[in-house]
């Protein structure tokens, strides 16, 4: 097995190379030249394995992806610290799709869904999911424009179809209540989207006493809030379960109040 030391490129090579020339030089010139070609070739191979600069040191390291939500058992999210640009790569010099918004439609801390995360370099990007139009848009911010992430393992699945909202804890059903979703001409959009906010109504309102302020929004942009879908209770608890809305999903009040007090901000919510 050979020694350590002999695999040190280095030092002593040049220090051989160096000897044989000073030899060499005291006899023929046919050695001088052979020994020359071979020093020319030792130094080209040492400046050949000389280690990369710093950026280029940087950019080569490329850690593994890290999921950080499922969006099912688990999900992470986080409030932004910083107006940073929202990249469609994991790299500062890709094309922006968007730029973090510090609030919501309501003045509340912006809330941003986190998929996962790479280290590039130095810097660690997260994959987020953006609120907004087009529904469905996600992109990558570095970690620091971001505050600490917080997980919850709620998450809401809403059926069009069966018109029922049910209520997940670590992937297994605990509560359904039935739902009333837009209408065909305003319909609520099918995805994957996240609460962001929840409002607690005054008095009897249209709303009931509670909204949950969601990452959808609506086809009709010139709605209150910009149409932002909510789920939300109602005075016409009749019309529920249907398609009575503009776009949101209601619930009866019993219903709006027994999930304000289970389903945290962050919690996903999948509308099929």
């Amino acid at each position: 097995m050979r020694s350590p030391e002999a695999v040190l490129p280095a030092a002593p090579r040049v220090l051989q190379i160096e000897a044989v020339i000073t030899i060499s030089a005291v006899g023929s010139r046919h050695p001088l030249l052979v020994t020359t070609a071979a020093a020319a070739f030792a130094i080209g191979a040492t400046t050949a394995l000389a280690a990369p600069r710093a950026h280029e040191r940087t950019q080569s390291i490329i850690g593994p992806t890290r999921v950080l939500s499922n969006e099912r058992t688990v999900t992470r999210w986080a409030h932004p610290v910083a107006r940073a640009a929202i990249r469609a790569q994991p790299r500062a010099s890709a094309r922006r799709v968007d730029r973090l918004r510090l609030f919501t439609e309501e003045g509340r801390s912006e809330v941003y869904l986190l998929l996962r995360s790479r280290r590039i370099g130095i810097t660690v990007w997260v994959q987020i999911r953006i609120p907004g139009r087009p529904n469905g848009r996600t992109g990558w911010v570095p970690e620091d424009a971001l505050g600490p992430a917080e997980v919850t393992t709620m998450a809401l699945l809403i059926s069009r179809s069966r018109l029922r909202a049910t209520l997940f804890r670590a992937g297994r059903a605990i509560w359904s209540a039935p739902v009333g979703i837009g209408k065909p001409g305003t319909p609520t959009p099918a995805g994957r989207f996240w609460i962001r906010e929840l409002l607690r109504v005054p008095g009897r309102s249209f709303y009931g006493p509670y909204a949950f302020g969601t990452s959808a929004y609506s086809i009709l942009s010139d709605w209150p809030g910009g149409g932002v879908v909510g789920i939300h209770g109602t005075n016409e608890p009749w019309l529920i379960p249907g398609r009575p809305s503009h776009g949101c999903v209601r619930m009866r009040n019993a219903d709006i109040t027994f999930l304000a007090r289970r389903l945290p901000v962050g919690a996903p919510v999948r509308i099929t």
